[in-house]
């Protein structure tokens, strides 16, 4: 079942203010080739929220790329994005389910919990995300998630996002572990090569072996 979820690098936008700025940082990951990108600002008021949101929404279409909404399924029903993803204070699964419609990409923050990632799935979530697996300068203060818990969680028959740390070089770990998508900030956004660091995050998905390749 797992071989047909969506794979790949998960790319998270850096808070940025200057839109213009934002979107030329995008472009060059979205060239490049992701899985799926979120719009995350944590410092923007709800109008430059609104105003990125938009024109990443634009960008994403033309690249075919989802656009998942952070933390406000509200604003991803308005503008019509794929998608959005709630932490544990972000309103409602179910609620988000009934607005967005039964196709949208629905995440869930499930942090180190199989049993909140088993109720997010019954109330409409699409997909689950885990961590901080590694200590994350996003949030330093984050709880904690051992590797096992995506083996953990491979019977509940959705997607499982890695996120928290994640480097090239600790991004197989998660894969083999059970992750399908892994998420990442700064470890693309703040690389002195941006597009570089989506080939070695993608590299993690493929097979390192002969072996690996028969299956």
């Amino acid at each position: 079942m797992g071989d047909t979820f969506p794979r790949g690098l998960y790319a998270i936008t850096p808070d940025d203010a200057d839109t213009a700025r934002l979107l030329r940082r995008v472009e060059a990951v979205l060239q490049v080739g992701v899985t799926w990108l979120q719009y995350r600002n944590k410092g923007a008021d709800d109008g430059l929220r609104e105003c990125q949101a938009r024109e990443l929404l634009s960008m994403c279409a033309h690249h075919g790329v989802p656009l998942i909404i952070n933390d406000d399924w509200r604003l991803a029903a308005r503008i019509g994005a794929d998608g959005a993803h709630l932490g544990e204070d972000d309103g409602d699964i179910a609620a988000a389910r009934e607005a967005l419609g039964p196709d949208a990409l629905l995440g869930a923050s499930c942090y180190d919990s199989v049993e909140r990632a088993r109720r997010a799935t019954a109330a409409g979530a699409s997909h689950v995300a885990f961590g901080a697996f590694f200590p994350s300068t996003t949030k330093p203060g984050a709880r904690v998630a051992s590797l096992s818990v995506l083996g953990a969680a491979a019977g509940l028959g959705v997607p499982r996002v890695a996120i928290g740390g994640i480097t090239p070089d600790n991004a197989r770990l998660l894969v083999d572990a059970g992750a399908d998508l892994l998420a990442v900030i700064s470890g693309v956004f703040d690389a002195p090569d941006p597009a570089q660091a989506v080939h070695a995050y993608q590299a993690a998905f493929l097979p390192s072996s002969p072996s690996e390749t028969a299956r």
